[in-house]
């Protein structure tokens, strides 16, 4: 799973490029070829009260109709003395019988295009006043007369935006892509959200909260996007108010989603702010959807609370919410965490943008046309997507961690188990077989008084083998049972003094060398015999894997309440096969060892509450850190 979040970033911008990339080569073909005119300047006049739409209410001679441009916009702003507006232009000289005229945006509720006495375009939606246009025209058009009425309770109506006279398939290239891609893009995002609700049947329980938030907030704005497109509204007009109706729940349900998410990405937030804003703004989207319920059902009638809390509260709602969450983004930023830089990279483009446009949109009284936060929100849903990809490799790493620490466990488990059933083997049979060995040694030592030289010699060698057997039992003993009756405070350096005399020689036979450096003043509580014969044995060890010269360096300090004690030689070491299986019994790299010495040694350190570990490489040489806690009197 930990690849999904990659996978739907790389798709997404891939399935962008692809559907955005063939409309801007013939976007660059269209101004090479055929340039369309610009109609800069129309006249506009209002309507009565009682207006309808019809041509015969615009040709009124007594009227006057008043110059106006894409200069010169605000008397369809200010005041207006009715709620209709006509508009009055003059169709410039057409080349060819297939041209076309191409209105980028005829605000208004209700819309009526008349060429000359011919009614040719009519529009009628509620909640939505963006039209784009395109009419088809001939050479004959040439010069005639256009009259666009415009209807809108709200008051803004007219003509914005580009008016454009050309070649109908320039034309009907430009108005087709500022539509269409409004729906690529929302598509993309629903595409999206499919594409990771398959995913959930395979995710578990690692962050599902978060991946089924991510998916409402990236389906809610895809709806958003495609419902907002005049695209829709051109081509399907008749279900005007149902697109209005899904762009106000698509907002009102991705809210909730999106706080959710920012409150397990930034915490809670100081007196549980961010966890209050998501449940407020819950209720309030519930209470604004049963609203926006009521509206529709009542097919307008019922409009009070829907116009209070969706039309008018939901934007102030939004900015408030944008703002707070940025403020939380961005301490989240400040303190270096990374996803809380990700998250400001890109909800602060997203927020910056939107909050700009939306302070634009009501400082003109809604007369601006909501577009660059279509494309801000594109960096803002990869950086959500970023986070939880970043969570899901994070989760990823944790397990592969855990399951190298559950395999060390269960090696330690199966160790212990053995060593245990080892200890109880040894136990039993080690007491049952010293005595019959004592008594045969006792017999064997008279027999040697009575023997002649040459039997002699057979006793000797059957006296030494028994005295071998003698020593294995011990060791099983102190393996079955490593606790000591005799606990003392040793002191390290007095310790290895004597361990160095007896094992000096030993090392000197063998043509290495044996260097100490302990200090006077470390301290441990244990057993002594037992503390020299688990150092003897990792240094017998050492010794022999000098094989005829070389080093042997001993050394130790305290540390943090413990005390350390290295031994380290440059003998032939250790691979790491056999470096994992140091201390199990019968394992050994000697041709004649039994494997019992480390693992007496490793039972001693255990059984004095100490811990050894060993470092080895083939050919360079092994170390032994044996750990104790420090005693301090």
């Amino acid at each position: 799973m930990k690849n999904v979040p990659k996978a739907i970033i790389v798709l997404w911008i891939g399935l962008l490029m692809l559907l955005y990339w063939p409309l801007e080569v013939h976007a660059a073909a269209i101004q090479e070829n055929d340039k369309p005119v610009t109609i800069m300047t129309w006249e506009v006049k209002w309507g009565n009260a009682h207006d309808r739409g019809f041509i015969s209410e615009a040709k009124h001679y007594d009227e006057v109709w008043e110059r106006q441009g894409v200069d010169k916009l605000e008397n369809s702003i200010i005041s207006p003395p009715s709620g209709s507006l006509w508009t009055r232009l003059t169709i410039p000289e057409i080349q060819e019988d297939n041209g076309a005229i191409r209105f980028e945006n005829i605000k208004g509720q209700h819309i009526v295009i008349y060429l000359e006495d011919q009614k040719v375009y009519e529009n009628y939606h509620y909640n939505y006043d963006n039209n784009a246009v395109l009419l088809p025209l001939t050479m004959e058009n040439s010069n005639q007369k256009l009259y666009v009425w415009a209807e809108n309770t709200d008051g803004q109506m007219g003509i914005y935006g580009t008016v454009e006279v050309g070649p109908y398939s320039v034309l009907q290239g430009e108005f087709m892509r500022n539509g269409l891609l409004d729906v690529i893009l929302g598509a993309t995002f629903l595409f999206t959200a499919l594409a990771m609700l398959s995913c959930t049947f395979f995710l578990g329980k690692f962050y599902t909260g978060l991946w089924i938030s991510l998916i409402i907030v990236i389906s809610s704005i895809g709806t958003m996007i495609i419902t907002y497109s005049p695209f829709l509204y051109t081509f399907y007009q008749v279900h005007g108010n149902l697109y209005s109706v899904l762009f106000d729940l698509s907002m009102l349900t991705g809210m909730p989603a999106l706080c959710y998410f920012f409150e397990q990405v930034i915490g809670s937030g100081p007196y549980r702010i961010f966890t209050k804003l998501r449940k407020f703004q819950l209720i309030y989207s519930m209470v604004a959807i049963l609203a926006l319920i009521l509206y529709f059902v009542s097919s307008g009638e019922w409009d009070l609370f829907y116009v209070l809390l969706v039309q008018k509260g939901n934007g102030i709602i939004l900015v408030i919410l944008l703002t707070l969450l940025m403020i939380g983004t961005v301490t989240k930023a400040l303190q270096r965490d990374r996803e809380g830089i990700l998250l400001a990279a890109g909800y602060g483009t997203f927020a910056l943008v939107s909050i700009a446009e939306l302070v634009f949109y009501y400082q003109r009284n809604g007369m601006y046309h909501l577009l660059w936060w279509k494309w801000a929100i594109v960096i803002f849903i990869v950086s959500l997507i970023a986070i939880l990809g970043n969570r899901f490799a994070a989760k990823h790493t944790k397990v592969i961690e855990y399951s190298k620490e559950l395999e060390l466990f269960n090696n330690e488990l199966q160790r212990s188990e053995k060593m245990e059933i080892i200890s109880e083997l040894a136990a039993s049979v080690a007491h049952e077989v010293r005595n019959p060995l004592q008594v045969t040694r006792g017999f064997l030592q008279l027999m040697t008084e009575q023997e002649d030289s040459k039997n002699k010699g057979y006793v000797r060698i059957a006296l030494e083998e028994l005295d071998r057997a003698s020593g294995i039992i011990t060791d099983f003993l102190t393996f079955a049972k490593p606790e000591f009756d005799h606990i003392i405070s040793l002191n390290i350096a007095d310790e290895f003094n004597h361990i160095e005399g007896i094992l000096v020689p030993m090392a000197n036979l063998e043509g290495g060398k044996i260097t100490t450096d302990i200090p006077p003043d470390l301290w441990i509580r244990g057993n002594s015999s037992k503390f020299k014969q688990a150092f003897i044995n990792i240094i017998k060890n050492s010794i022999e894997a000098l094989q005829g010269s070389g080093q042997i360096e001993i050394w130790a300090y305290a540390q943090d309440g413990t005390v350390k004690v290295h031994v380290r030689d440059n003998g032939e070491g250790m691979d790491e096969e056999a470096l994992v299986r140091l201390g199990e019994p019968y394992f050994s790299n000697k041709i004649k060892g039994t494997g019992l010495g480390m693992m007496v040694t490793f039972r001693i350190v255990e059984a004095m509450h100490g811990e050894i570990t060993f470092t080895s490489t083939k050919g360079v040489g092994t170390e032994a850190v044996v750990t104790f806690t420090e005693f301090v009197e």
